[in-house]
């Protein structure tokens, strides 16, 4: 596959500068247009030591517009990156819609060293890249544009190279052991990019193999590559990208698509009757049962998430169901049951401007809270296939799409030791209308209730038939649906707690 980067390609001074002057005109225009656009640019940058990916970055920083861009290089992770799931630090750097992201070092570093330096075997390799083309497949589909070259030099280029910057006392630093010890292992190194290269290179985020041996070439090459996969992204109105290709990008054929009804669901639901139907809502709990259990509950709680805390095992709690199903009461008796600086509520409204700009699974990645803490989600990442499915606030390509992409989150999130427990819960239509008129009698409850609740209840069915799918699609054996009958309160409550009892000390 390199063989054919080795083409020893040159471009002359007088030819290199004629074509400089257009070219950073067009990617200047090009990043104007991006601006206004609702979709960012990803643009990552691989390859040997010496291959040129700090000229890289820096020379697009130089020709376009760095205000609009985001640079960022990723080291080891850091103990505090550690403390949460690997793409934790990655979907935190993304760029807003309009704008650039630079990458060095970013998700494919630790994979390609892991297995070039054999750490990890083929399997997990292929996991590891099976992960990432998902990660890359989600942020193409939300529309952006992503870009990965691979600076590739030969053998003998990259020796050469080593060999001048080793030479000029003001380069020397540049080159370290571990560089000529990774250079004396090139076919090593080779092959593994070689894989890593052909498994995750695809239409919606294509790698492009740049011969870096000729350093004019290769500005020439990353920069023409930026501004023609900028002009086709942003449609009608931009100038005609020209038919000449100055390199290779790598496109096997596309991934399968996913299933709509993935394997592995705890259950399958029979669609004549939905998963709500077929709820017993008849279990009561009396007052001085509830306040014995409760306490019970609470105090076996707060061992628990000691011990977690002592282990490094996050819980994450969210809570879905219907409006004055008591998801807020539910939660209250959580909190009075630990240190109040071991846990975080975070209540999802309607996003901000900078989290549109997103996509919408940013916000709650950027909530994911250290080791050994408990967040408390009140509304979730579950809106993209309830309200916003129901109100037609997403397309339905998106919200469809979305069942494999929080399944994607959610597996993430347990394979790094994470608790995820999910709750509906769910109350009769009637027994919401009567919470309803209640709370319009209460002085101090009144607040809670809104036009839009009200509103709401005349989308019950659609409701209904959102939360039947939301469970068949995303219920599984890692991240199960717990559907709590909340008819009675102190049922409910106690419920909540006794399930996520046993999900922690399950999981230690």
């Amino acid at each position: 596959m390199f063989e054919a980067a080795e083409a020893g390609r040159t471009v002359s001074k007088a030819d290199y500068e004629s074509e400089v002057a257009k070219l950073r005109w067009e990617l200047l225009d090009a990043q104007r247009l991006l601006k206004a656009s609702r979709f960012p640019l990803v643009v990552l940058f691989g390859g040997p030591d010496g291959g040129g990916k700090s000229e890289a970055v820096q020379l697009l920083n130089e020709w376009m517009d760095p205000r609009g861009i985001v640079n960022r290089a990723f080291d080891e992770p850091s103990e505090d990156e550690r403390e949460r799931p690997p793409f934790w630090r990655f979907w935190l750097a993304l760029p807003p819609h309009g704008q650039i992201g630079l990458f060095m070092s970013a998700w494919y570093s630790v994979p390609l060293v892991s297995r070039a330096t054999r750490k990890t075997t083929l399997t997990d390799f292929d996991s590891a890249l099976d992960r990432i083309a998902a990660f890359e497949r989600t942020l193409a589909a939300d529309g952006a544009l992503v870009l990965k070259f691979w600076m590739h030099l030969s053998r003998r280029d990259q020796k050469r190279r080593l060999q001048n910057l080793s030479k000029d006392p003001l380069t020397r630093w540049r080159v370290t052991k571990a560089e000529w010890r990774r250079h004396r292992q090139y076919d090593r190194w080779s092959a593994t990019a070689e894989r890593l290269i052909q498994r995750t290179s695809f239409g919606h985020a294509p790698w492009f193999i740049i011969d870096a041996a000729d350093e004019r070439y290769r500005n020439l090459a990353v920069a023409t590559e930026v501004r023609d996969a900028l002009y086709r992204a942003l449609g009608p109105g931009t100038p005609e990208v020209p038919a000449k290709r100055r390199s290779r990008a790598i496109k096997p054929e596309e991934p399968a698509a996913v299933p709509a009804q993935p394997s592995g669901l705890v259950s399958r639901i029979d669609r004549e009757r939905s998963v709500l139907d077929v709820l017993d809502m008849t279990p009561t709990l009396s007052k001085p049962a509830f306040k014995t259990r409760l306490l019970e509950q609470q105090g076996r709680l707060n061992k628990l998430q000691r011990k977690a805390h002592a282990r490094g095992r996050s819980v994450i709690v969210l809570f879905e169901g219907w409006d004055a199903a008591g998801k807020g009461g539910a939660i209250r008796r959580i909190v009075s049951a630990l240190e109040p600086r071991s846990y975080r509520v975070i209540p999802v409204a309607v996003p901000t401007d900078e989290e549109r700009a997103h996509h919408y699974l940013w916000r709650f990645w950027r909530h994911l809270a250290r080791a050994g803490r408990v967040t408390i989600f009140d509304r979730s990442w579950y809106g993209r296939v309830l309200v916003e499915r129901v109100e037609s606030l997403a397309t339905q390509a998106e919200w469809s799409r979305a069942y494999a992409e929080i399944r994607e989150f959610e597996e993430e999130l347990t394979e790094h030791g994470i608790v995820l427990v999910k709750y509906w819960l769910h109350i009769t239509k009637d027994e919401q209308e009567r919470r309803f008129t209640e709370r319009a009698k209460s002085p101090y409850k009144s607040w809670k209730l809104t036009d839009e609740d009200w509103r709401n209840r005349e989308k019950w069915d659609l409701y209904e038939l959102a939360v039947n799918d939301m469970v068949e699609h995303t219920s599984t054996h890692h991240a199960p649906w717990h559907l709590v009958p909340a008819n009675d309160k102190n049922h409910a409550r106690v419920e909540v707690l006794r399930v996520m009892n046993d999900a922690i000390e399950r999981a230690l």
